[in-house]
């Protein structure tokens, strides 16, 4: 091998590691980019304008006692207000839970005493009429993108659905009572058909994982009509199903006030 040759080979050498350090950060950019993309579509699905379902929730604990809970559920502002109308059992009848700031102010209506009592900001991550579902989980609206970073992880089929399998991490902007959650978005119709909870202090420690099922198209928008909630904790289990749905209806601000919380 002459020097020459010798001279040229470092150089190229050179010029390949100077590349790979260059394109490096573009990479991440891509994948970062790629990941945004995906939760701006899961936004659009998961987060209508406004909506209206008629639902029933079954919540099954670790001792075997099954209640059931049938309500009206409206929100508005892409999900960042939710308000909760109870229609049976006869116990909470009429009863009523409004949450604004996707979540971070919460109210319950007691109709027997007609009070209106605020919740602590910590209530936030409590659970909802003793489900596995939190107030975060059915109120934080279109919170994940603006108080979420997303990292693209992986491609991976599950039940025979591609999907692509993201990593959200709260960001400074967050209240969110999760050290993390990893979404499992269907390639088809960009919908999360699972969702896994990590536990607050933990990052490492699963305590909830979301499964979503019998998903159609109502209105255009894909829509589960069964979603289970498995508590690994509590080793309990809340499944909600979806009776009636409507999408992008005319909802007035005055029912997601304390003064609609009554009617």
């Amino acid at each position: 091998m002459t020097e020459q040759s010798v001279i040229k080979g470092g150089r190229m050498k050179t010029i390949i590691c100077l590349l790979s350090i260059l394109l490096t950060p573009l990479f991440a950019i891509a994948d970062l980019s790629d990941s945004q993309q995906i939760m701006e579509k899961v936004n659009q699905i998961m987060c209508p304008e406004t909506s209206k379902m008629t639902s029933k929730m079954l919540v099954k604990t670790s001792m075997g006692n099954d209640r059931i809970f049938e309500s009206i559920t409206y929100t508005m502002n892409g999900g960042e207000k939710t308000l909760i109308k109870y229609l049976s059992p006869v116990q909470v009848k009429d009863q009523t839970t409004l949450m604004l700031n996707n979540a971070d102010d919460i109210w319950t209506y007691f109709p027997r005493t007609r009070r209106i009592r605020k919740l602590a900001s910590h209530a936030k991550k409590q659970k909802i009429q003793g489900s596995d579902f939190s107030y975060e989980d059915m109120g934080s609206g279109n919170s994940w993108l603006e108080e979420f970073d997303s990292k693209l992880l992986k491609e991976e089929k599950i039940n025979d659905k591609e999907c692509y399998v993201l990593e959200l991490i709260p960001n400074s902007k967050s209240h969110s009572h999760y050290s993390k959650m990893i979404l499992f978005v269907s390639k088809d119709n960009y919908y999360p058909i699972k969702i896994n909870y990590f536990q607050e202090d933990d990052n490492t420690l699963l305590e909830k994982t979301l499964t979503s099922e019998n998903i159609v198209e109502i209105q255009g928008i894909p829509t589960a009509m069964k979603m289970t909630m498995v508590n690994q904790m509590d080793q309990s289990e809340t499944i909600i199903e979806t009776d009636e749905v409507e999408y992008n209806l005319e909802l007035k601000e005055e029912l997601f006030t304390q003064r609609g919380m009554k009617k």
